[in-house]
C-alpha cells in the first residue's frame, strides 16, 4: 500500500479539495507503509481463528436457502479501482435484481440465517480475503458501489486516497443504517442525498486523524460495538 505521487492520481482526485487531505497523508507516510504490514498480520491471525466458524456458517447458509455461500459485488477502493468484495450471502439468490442496492430494515430479501449473520456482523468475515489480497485495509472508509461513488462531491474523493476499510468510525456510528432507510419511498435517493453526505463527514474527519492511535481506537470500538 503506497501513496502515489500527486501527479499520478486520477484526474477526479487532483483537486484542491483533495489536496489538503493528501498533504496530511504525505506527512504520515511511515504509517501508510506500516499499515499494510499490520493488515496482513492481523488478518492472517483472524483467519486462522475464524476458519472453523466460517466453515460452519457456510454450511448453515447452504442449508437455509438455495444459492452460493458468498455474495460478491463490485466496489470501489483506493484511487477508484474496482474490486470484488466478499461477504457471506445473507439474502436470497440474485437479490440485487429485486430492488435497491442498499438494505433496509425488515428487508424481505434477507434469509433467516442472513438476519442473524447481519446482526452479529459475521457476514463481513470473508472480507479477510480482500484484506490479504490488498484490496482492503482493516480500518478505512467502507467501500461503495460505483453508482454511489459517481455521486461523490470533489471533497469526498479524498477518501479514495486509502484502500477501502473493513471497519471505520462511520461503520460504528451508522451500524443501524438499515433502520434509517426503512421508511424511505426511494432508498437509493435518500442514501445519496442524506445518508452518504453524513457518513462522509465522519470519513473525512478520520482522514485528518490518520495514524496508528486512531486505527487502534477504531478496532477496539468496533469490537465493543459488536459485543454490545
Amino acid at each position: 500500500m503506497e501513496l502515489r505521487e500527486w501527479t499520478n492520481l486520477p484526474d477526479k482526485m487532483r483537486t484542491k479539495e483533495v489536496r489538503k487531505y493528501y498533504n496530511i497523508l504525505v506527512k504520515r507516510s511511515a504509517w501508510f507503509r506500516a499499515k499494510r504490514i499490520l493488515d496482513v498480520i492481523v488478518a492472517s491471525i483472524m483467519f486462522a481463528v475464524l476458519a472453523l466458524p466460517m466453515l460452519i456458517v457456510a454450511v448453515l447458509i447452504k442449508l437455509d436457502s438455495p444459492g452460493p455461500v458468498f455474495f460478491r459485488q463490485e466496489r470501489v477502493t483506493q484511487y477508484g479501482r474496482i474490486f470484488r468484495i466478499y461477504k457471506f450471502r445473507t439474502m436470497v439468490n440474485n437479490a440485487s435484481r429485486m430492488g435497491t442496492q442498499v438494505t433496509v430494515s425488515n428487508d424481505a430479501r434477507i434469509t433467516r440465517v442472513g438476519r442473524w449473520l447481519r446482526k452479529l456482523r459475521i457476514d463481513e468475515f470473508p472480507q479477510l480475503f480482500n484484506i490479504l489480497a490488498g484490496d482492503m485495509t482493516l480500518v478505512g472508509t467502507r467501500p461503495e458501489v460505483l453508482k454511489y461513488v459517481d455521486a461523490y462531491t470533489p471533497e469526498m474523493y479524498a477518501t479514495l486516497l486509502l484502500p477501502a476499510g473493513l471497519t471505520s468510525r462511520t461503520s460504528i456510528a451508522y451500524k443501524d443504517e438499515e433502520r434509517l432507510l426503512s421508511n424511505a419511498e426511494d432508498a437509493d435517493k435518500v442514501y445519496i442525498e442524506e445518508v452518504l453526505p453524513a457518513k462522509m463527514r465522519y470519513n473525512l474527519e478520520s482522514l485528518k486523524k490518520f495514524g496508528l492511535k486512531s486505527d487502534m481506537s477504531v478496532l477496539w470500538n468496533t469490537f465493543v460495538s459488536v459485543i454490545h
